[in-house]
């Protein structure tokens, strides 16, 4: 990881990264227990991954990282994405744009509001997505354009 990066990642956790980390992880253990909320529990899960670690980070379709897909990338993912954005994702999405204004006022905010309009973007459909580190992402982009 660059040092830019780890930087921007511990400064994100000082300025309420972590907590808001703490309650997707929360909210996906409370969806874990529960039986029905269980598909989305690894969402939630990974929503919380992704809040720890915004910078040098992405999320990215499943189905193209992995090459073949699966149960979260085929229809019943995007069912399951329809119920998560009724039931949770607009409001959760709206949360993090909020932060995202709140963070675009001060100027050395702005990398935050970034990271949350990144995360406001997951939160809406997150079913069917992994989290990658740049690197890996730039070779997966490298491996589909040949």
């Amino acid at each position: 990881m660059p040092f830019l990066y780890l930087v921007l990642n511990i400064a994100w956790l000082g300025f309420g990264g972590f907590v808001s980390a703490l309650g997707w992880l929360v909210a996906g253990i409370i969806m874990a227990i529960t039986v029905v909320g269980l598909p989305w529990a690894r969402a939630a899960f990974n929503i919380a991954t992704y809040t720890l670690f915004p910078f040098g980070t992405k999320a990215v379709p499943r189905a193209d990282l992995t090459q073949r897909s699966d149960i979260g990338t085929g229809w019943m993912g995007t069912v399951g994405n329809v119920i998560w954005f009724v039931f949770a994702g607009w409001w959760l999405a709206l949360l993090h744009v909020a932060f995202a204004v709140a963070f675009f006022v001060t100027i050395i905010g702005i990398p935050f509001g970034w990271a949350h309009l990144k995360l406001a973007r997951l939160a809406l459909w997150p079913i069917g997505q992994s989290i990658v580190g740049i690197d890996a992402f730039r070779m997966m982009q490298d491996r589909s354009a040949r």
